[in-house]
C-alpha cells in the first residue's frame, strides 16, 4: 500500500520510521503508569537511534567507494560507543569505561578477527560492519547485564562477602559464586537466540539474505554462523570482564569498595 503512495524509496523509508515510531510511542503512553521513567528514555532513544542509523548508512554509502580496510575503523567506533553505553548502565563500579572497552575489544574483537582470518566473514564493509555491528552490539548488551547482576549480587550479600573476608577468604573466593550467577544470567539471552533459531525467529540477517535473493538455506546457514559468533564474542567478553572486575570492586587489601 504505501509503495502505490510513495513510490520513491526515500520518502516511503520516512513514512516507514514515522509509523514506527508512533506506535512505539502509543505503546510508552499505554504503559507510563507502570514504567512512567521510561517515557522520556525511550523517546530520546528514538530520536537517538534514529540519527545514528542515518549517521551510519551516510557514512557507509561513502565508504563502499574506499578501501574494504576502512571497516576496522568503523568497528572500533562502535567499539568505543559500546563501551560508553555500558558505562552509562554500570556507572556506579569503579573504572569500568576501561574495563568495559577491553571485554568488548577482546570478545568482539578477537573473535571477529579469527573468523576474517579463516575466510568465514569475507573483509568488504557491505558485509563485516554489519556482521560486526550486531557482534559488537550484542557484546555489549552481555557486558551491561552481567555487570548490571553482578553489581546487585555484591549489593545484596554485602554481609555474607565481608563475613568471608573477615576470616580470611580472599577477595575472588568471597564473590565466586555471585560471578558465576552474573556470568550465566548475562549469556542466557545469545543461549535462548540459539535455542530458538529458526522456531520461534527468523533475525533479520537471514530475512535481508533471503529478499535479496540469495538462497534460503545459505541464509539459514549463514545466520547460524553470526549467531554462534555473537555467542562466542559474548563469552569470551564476559571470561575477561570475570578476571577483571575484582580489581575494580576491592581494594588491593581485598576491602569491598562498591557500596549502595
Amino acid at each position: 500500500m504505501l509503495e502505490r503512495w510513495f513510490p520513491n524509496q526515500m520518502e516511503r523509508g520516512a513514512v516507514q520510521c514515522l509509523i514506527a515510531a508512533l506506535i512505539a510511542a502509543l505503546v510508552i503512553l499505554l504503559v507510563r503508569r507502570r514504567a512512567p521513567n521510561l517515557v522520556t528514555e525511550v523517546f530520546v532513544a528514538e530520536l537517538r537511534g534514529l540519527l545514528q542509523i542515518i549517521a551510519v548508512g551516510t557514512i557507509l554509502a561513502f565508504l563502499l567507494r574506499g578501501p574494504q580496510w576502512t571497516a576496522i575503523f568503523v568497528l572500533a567506533g562502535m567499539a568505543i560507543a559500546a563501551a560508553s553505553i555500558v558505562r552509562k548502565r554500570a556507572g556506579k563500579i569503579p573504572r569500568v569505561y576501561t574495563l568495559a572497552l577491553a571485554s568488548i575489544t577482546a570478545g568482539a574483537g578477537s573473535i571477529l578477527g579469527l573468523m576474517i582470518a579463516l575466510g568465514v566473514i569475507p573483509m568488504r564493509i557491505s558485509i563485516l560492519v554489519p556482521v560486526g555491528s550486531m557482534v559488537i552490539a550484542n557484546t555489549m548488551n552481555t557486558q551491561s547485564m552481567f555487570l548490571d547482576r553482578f553489581r546487585g549480587e555484591i549489593l545484596a550479600h554485602i554481609g555474607e562477602i565481608e563475613s568471608a573476608l573477615a576470616l580470611g577468604a580472599t577477595a575472588d573466593t568471597a564473590v565466586g559464586r555471585y560471578l558465576q550467577a552474573a556470568f550465566r544470567a548475562s549469556l542466557i539471552p545469545s543461549i535462548d537466540n540459539l535455542r530458538s533459531l529458526g522456531i520461534v525467529w527468523i533475525p533479520g540477517l537471514m530475512a535481508g539474505i533471503v529478499l535479496s535473493g540469495q538462497s534460503p538455506l545459505y541464509g539459514a546457514l549463514y545466520q547460524f554462523v553470526v549467531l554462534t559468533t555473537i555467542f562466542s564474542s559474548a563469552g569470551l567478553s564476559c571470561l575477561v570482564t570475570s578476571y577483571l572486575i575484582t580489581r575494580r570492586v576491592f581494594s588491593p587489601q581485598d576491602q569491598l569498595l562498591l557500596r549502595g
